[in-house]
């Protein structure tokens, strides 16, 4: 049976920076995702066909869900490189995983008696790691918009407010809730993904033929669903931060 550790396993190393299977992992859905824009954008056309007219549509189909949060269109194409980009790097990590044999390549090593197998490849997303810098990245970029759109110090207010006491502890309770918004982004994501690879390593060594095919659909469904709720509750945060503070009170 695969062995199953909270920790990436290590690969080689760059000097002395460790380069992890999850590493490779995220390495190579960047390079997908960049391989998928240059062939989509090299020969654009008025009528869209192919690949750029598979990218359009998503592209168009996530602006109008941007739209209907935000209810302003200048706002929504402002957000919409990192949504888009949060939730194709986190969708297609997730649905790397499921690929046959994602995690079947790796090195044996021999230490004593005992026999120790580190896999190539790891999800992205079942190393803390990444979840935790997405989610750093998630909440520095609702800061940024904040700050740019309303300004810094009536931004600032919102966090450090001495106009009262009530006001104090209230922007107090604020500055703890974006703290808290890294750690939910980041074990979210990080425990429903890493929960799915444990139940399908766990199914496929139990009954390896057939019945794991309904939890690879399952594990499709929820990769789809994480990725979403992420890129989701972020344009939510996004539109809140950029929302005045009289016009938010309405």
């Amino acid at each position: 049976m695969e062995e199953i550790s909270l920790a990436s396993g290590k690969i080689f190393s760059i000097g002395p920076i460790a380069i992890t299977n999850s590493i490779i992992a995220t390495w190579i859905v960047i390079a997908v995702l960049a391989i998928i824009a240059f062939f989509a954008t090299r020969k654009m056309k008025a009528i869209p066909s192919g690949l750029q007219n598979i990218v359009e549509l998503i592209m168009e189909s996530l602006i109008n869900l941007i739209d209907g949060v935000t209810q302003d269109r200048r706002k929504s194409e402002r957000f919409l490189p990192w949504i888009v980009t949060f939730f194709l790097f986190i969708l297609l990590a997730n649905w790397m995983e499921l690929i046959p044999g994602f995690g079947a390549i790796g090195i044996k090593t021999v230490a004593g008696h005992e026999t120790s197998f580190t896999p190539i490849l790891r999800s992205a997303n079942t190393d803390l790691n990444t979840t935790l810098a997405l989610a750093i990245i998630s909440v520095i970029a609702v800061q940024f918009f904040g700050i740019t759109t309303i300004g810094f110090f009536k931004y600032a207010k919102k966090f450090i407010n001495f106009s009262g006491i009530i006001e104090f502890f209230v922007g107090i309770l604020e500055l703890i809730s974006e703290i808290a918004k890294v750690i939910s982004f980041a074990f979210r994501l990080f425990g429903n993904i890493f929960a799915g690879e444990i139940l399908l390593v766990v199914i496929t060594f139990l009954i390896p033929y057939i019945i794991p095919i309904p939890f690879y659909g399952l594990e499709l469904f929820v990769g789809f669903i994480q990725a979403l709720v992420f890129s989701m509750l972020t344009l939510v945060f996004m539109t809140m931060a950029t929302m005045d503070p009289h016009e938010a009170e309405h």
